[in-house]
């Protein structure tokens, strides 16, 4: 069985928790693309964690964590993760990486905070830790593969290459200091020993555990609206989000997915630059940030913050393919008041319920919203459905009409336990 747990939004929306929370029953759980830009929190017995190139099942037992093919790996920071959270319980032997996935080198970091900053306030919000330069040069063919790093005979020419290729635009288009090849070189040997034991052919593994009828989960980052293909394009990340990808950045194409579990926040935020038609004014979006601690898990950056948004998230519903939904963060709603929901887009006049990826206009929309009661109950320790307040259940049941699939699963509190799985009453 192949199923994927991937966000409807512009990320942020809480996958981490859901893949942490739903794995008890799952065999391998494969990232298939990204990379180390985006942190997936996880708060379980062991404590809070921010993954940011792991996979959010590496706390669970038995499970398999791997980094696939389609990933750009930060492989300095991927082996001082594993470190980490093995010293807080995991087993580092049950997490591996594609022989097959892109390196990320310091200097791709580096490539990517020069042009941010050389476009300064027409820039796209970059975490700047390397993912567009690191895409952009597989794409180019000018960078390692991770089995490149062991491959003693041929190394140092590909290596050099690269360098070069990597040099060429520091220097010449931000006029930045020269990368020493004996400097990389020596990056390289300082990590192969750790690396080594974790890089594995993700396509032969997977294809065995399909075989023996294992349960394997496709683990995404950021969301729809973050697609390189059908996001906010170019305020979008250098890879693909969508559920339809997964199997080809698993590093097993021909397979099918079985079921996709679309995430999405009880509310909308976002990081970085970009259109947000429903985003909240700013004293409403400072305050709001302080009481929930709405900072990004990879770069503490401030989220932006809106209400939720029914026109975005239903796209993020139809280009998933999402089966079902999970919705976020509903404990952070409680006591705040009144509850507006965006159910359609105004532009030039025109009302539609209709989501454009075009930022021109999406610039030009003005939310139109519905307003519902609120509720002060404390929800944190609800598990059935049926318990919660009568205004919080038809604030899910709203959302659950605009985007035309049922929401399945309910997260009430950063515990992977805090969960409500409305499963056998849909």
């Amino acid at each position: 069985m192949l199923s994927a747990v991937v966000g409807l939004n512009w990320g942020d929306e809480g996958k981490g928790k859901m893949v942490d929370a739903i794995t008890g029953d799952v065999d391998y759980v494969v990232r298939y693309h990204g990379g180390g830009n985006a942190g997936h929190t996880v708060v379980v017995d062991e404590g809070k964690f921010s993954l940011h190139n792991l996979p959010s099942s590496v706390f669970r037992p038995g499970v398999v964590s791997v980094l696939g093919p389609g990933m750009v790996v930060d492989v300095e920071n991927f082996v001082a993760e594993v470190e980490f959270v093995a010293a807080n319980g995991a087993d580092p032997a049950r997490i591996l990486v594609a022989d097959t996935a892109s390196v990320c080198f310091p200097f791709h970091r580096d490539l990517d905070a020069a042009e941010e900053i050389r476009l300064g306030k027409a820039g796209y919000g970059s975490t700047r830790m390397g993912i567009s330069p690191g895409y952009g040069d597989r794409v180019m063919k000018k960078t390692l593969l991770v089995r490149e790093l062991f491959d003693t005979e041929h190394l140092d020419a590909r290596l050099a290459s690269v360098l070069d290729w990597a040099n060429a635009r520091l220097t010449t288009i931000y006029g930045a200091t020269e990368i020493r090849f004996d400097d990389v070189r020596e990056w390289v040997d300082k990590l192969t020993d750790r690396l080594r034991p974790h890089v594995v052919d993700v396509t032969s593994l997977l294809r065995e555990a399909f075989d023996e009828g294992k349960h394997v989960l496709a683990e995404g980052q950021l969301g729809a609206l973050k697609d390189i293909y059908f996001g906010i394009y170019p305020f979008t990340t250098s890879s693909t989000c969508l559920a339809a990808h997964a199997p080809v950045g698993m590093g097993v194409p021909w397979a099918k997915l079985d079921r996709v579990i679309g995430v999405s926040k009880a509310f909308s935020s976002c990081v970085g630059a970009g259109p947000f038609v429903s985003e909240f004014d700013e004293e409403t979006a400072d305050h709001l940030r302080e009481k929930w601690g709405e900072y990004g898990a990879t770069t503490n950056r401030p989220r932006r913050l809106g209400a939720f948004d029914g026109v975005a998230t239903a796209y993020g519903v139809l280009m998933q393919g999402a089966d079902e939904v999970a919705l976020t963060n509903l404990d952070q709603l409680t006591g705040i008041g009144d509850l507006k929901i965006c159910v359609a887009y105004e532009c030039d006049g025109v009302r539609t319920s209709s989501f454009s990826s075009d930022p021109n206009v999406l610039e030009r929309s003005t939310p139109v919203y519905e307003t519902l009661p609120g509720w002060n109950d404390d929800i944190t320790g609800v598990r059935s459905y049926d318990e919660l307040p009568a205004a919080a259940r038809a604030y899910v049941e709203r959302i659950e009409q605009l985007l035309g699939a049922p929401v399945r699963y309910v997260s009430v509190g950063a515990h992977r336990d805090a969960l409500i799985d409305r499963g056998k009453d849909l």
